[in-house]
């Protein structure tokens, strides 16, 4: 079913590099068929991301990126583990920003990626959008040191772990990251599912296909 939107009036009130903020004017149908009251609302543009749950199939890991993110900086340290991501640049297809994140962050050239589904990180407050994938790869996929784009400002390790240490890492809440915490789910409830996809020849099935 679809409700009526009407928006009167939006403009950018902050723009700076890749943040965009829009304040809008606007008033949505409600659940008794009315139109609410005018609202202004603020929405936080960065444009939306890419993230991947990166299986090491050979020896059975799970790779993740380790990086300072200064907006955790304050609650915490500010180095985070997160399953490797990134930006989506302008008319770049999700799987495109991927693969080409993938090799700058972790060297690991991927040949297939499995769509997972996508999701708002915060729907409160901004528009980013995750499109989260699966790819396993083995060490000879890596074909780079990876760590990042020195232009930039990154400087990012690889972190493996094995499936003991990740089920205590979750179990222990020491996982902070959102996109993490559901590529993690989803991979040890359809890791069963997964034995599958890597018996498939190169080509069989292609990119962003569901497992």
């Amino acid at each position: 079913m679809t409700r009526r939107v009407k928006i009167i009036s939006k403009r950018d009130v902050f723009k700076k590099f890749i943040f965009r903020i829009e304040e809008v004017n606007l008033s949505h149908e409600m659940y008794d068929g009315t139109m609410s009251k005018e609202l202004v609302r603020l929405s936080l543009d960065r444009g939306d991301s890419v993230a991947v749950v990166l299986h090491d199939t050979q020896n059975n890991l799970l790779l993740f990126t380790e990086q300072f993110r200064y907006a955790t900086y304050d609650k915490g340290p500010g180095w985070i583990l997160e399953i490797p991501a990134g930006m989506i640049k302008k008319n770049e297809a999700p799987d495109k920003a991927m693969k080409r994140e993938l090799e700058e962050e972790t060297g690991f050239s991927v040949k297939q990626l499995y769509s997972i589904g996508r999701f708002y990180v915060s729907p409160g407050g901004t528009s980013e959008m995750i499109y989260l994938f699966y790819a396993g790869i083995t060490p000879d996929d890596q074909t780079s040191a990876g760590g990042g784009v020195a232009l930039e400002g990154e400087d990012i390790k690889t972190v493996s772990l094995g499936m003991t240490e990740v089920e205590r890492r979750i179990d222990a809440g020491e996982f902070e990251d959102a996109k993490t915490l559901v590529g993690l789910q989803w991979f040890l409830m359809n890791r069963h599912k997964l034995v599958s996809l890597h018996n498939l020849a190169d080509g069989q099935t292609p990119d962003a296909q569901q497992p």
